[in-house]
């Protein structure tokens, strides 16, 4: 069973939640940039727990199916279409062998995940099937899909009848987001003035945002000394703060360290809406209590 790449999109490639472990090697973690889209693309067939998935970003791709198959999208709407004719998402779809999906440009959001029962079979690297673009290994050959590329099926888990009911809402992503953060390890090198700003301005999402970070624009934010620390370690999440004074959202293919100051970090289940953010998307940071979630 196998799915062939007939057009590939401009940034297509194979996911799961991530590669854990060697972060004191300098690899990063990598894995989807939407972790609640990807786990509801797989919950909706069924799937093993990190089964890979195909990830798109703002433009999707066009394959052909060499058999019988499941399929789930979920994230943003790329309009997808099936021999054809549209092609619903947040649920099972039955596949059969000959059919061609396609999916066009994001109408709302960022990215799409396209999810096949049983997964799509390729090696792990270092226990993780995700693609990590810059080291190039992992995914389908450490790289972005291109037309050609076959991808093969992994075996369904659950038969169709068990699934079919199977339904998630599809989200509507919006374009003036509210990210919760708490307050970063590095926030007391900033000046009052400085963090007002980062908690009552506007930011602008830039379109040299990609998987490492989310890149915004806006009002620069005041330090005391200057943005530059002794390197230290980056989560999912992180937002460092540039010499010039603008914020960076570091995301999937984060580094595994940095040298700025990090002023906040997103809460987690706020990242899933700065992964659908689109170039040109207004960022706005509300600060959370922090809490240790239990008593000393």
């Amino acid at each position: 069973m196998s799915v062939k790449v007939l057009v590939p999109g401009p940034l297509t490639t194979i996911q799961d939640l991530g590669r854990f472990g060697y972060q004191k090697s300098g690899i990063p973690c990598s894995g989807v940039m939407d972790q609640q889209a990807y786990r509801a693309a797989n919950e909706l067939l069924g799937n093993c727990h990190g089964e890979a998935v195909l990830e798109h970003t703002l433009i999707g791709g066009s394959y052909y199916f060499d058999s019988d198959t499941v399929i789930a999208l979920t994230g943003a709407d790329m309009a997808a279409s099936l021999n054809g004719s549209p092609c619903p998402v947040g649920r099972p779809v039955p596949i059969r062998a000959g059919d061609t999906l396609s999916l066009g440009i994001a109408k709302r959001g960022c990215r799409t995940y396209l999810a096949a029962a049983g997964g799509f079979d390729v090696p792990p690297v270092l226990g993780s099937r995700s693609t990590n673009l810059k080291c190039g290994f992992g995914g389908y050959q450490g790289r972005a899909l291109a037309s050609g590329d076959v991808l093969k099926l992994g075996i369904p888990g659950v038969p169709y009848e068990k699934i079919k009911e199977n339904r998630i809402p599809c989200p509507d992503y919006p374009s003036d987001i509210i990210v919760r953060v708490i307050e970063g390890p590095q926030a007391e090198l900033f000046t009052p003035q400085g963090l007002d700003t980062f908690y009552s301005a506007s930011y602008t999402v830039s379109e040299q945002s990609d998987r490492m970070g989310c890149r915004l624009n806006g009002t620069a934010i005041e330090s005391i000394h200057g943005t530059d620390i002794v390197s230290d370690g980056i989560v999912f999440g992180s937002v460092q703060v540039t010499s010039s004074g603008q914020p960076i959202v570091l995301m999937a293919d984060r580094q595994t360290t940095g040298g700025y100051a990090k002023i906040a970090t997103v809460i987690t289940e706020d990242l899933p809406l700065l992964a659908q953010a689109r170039p040109g998307d207004t960022i706005y940071f509300k600060k959370q209590p922090f809490s240790s979630g239990g008593q000393l």
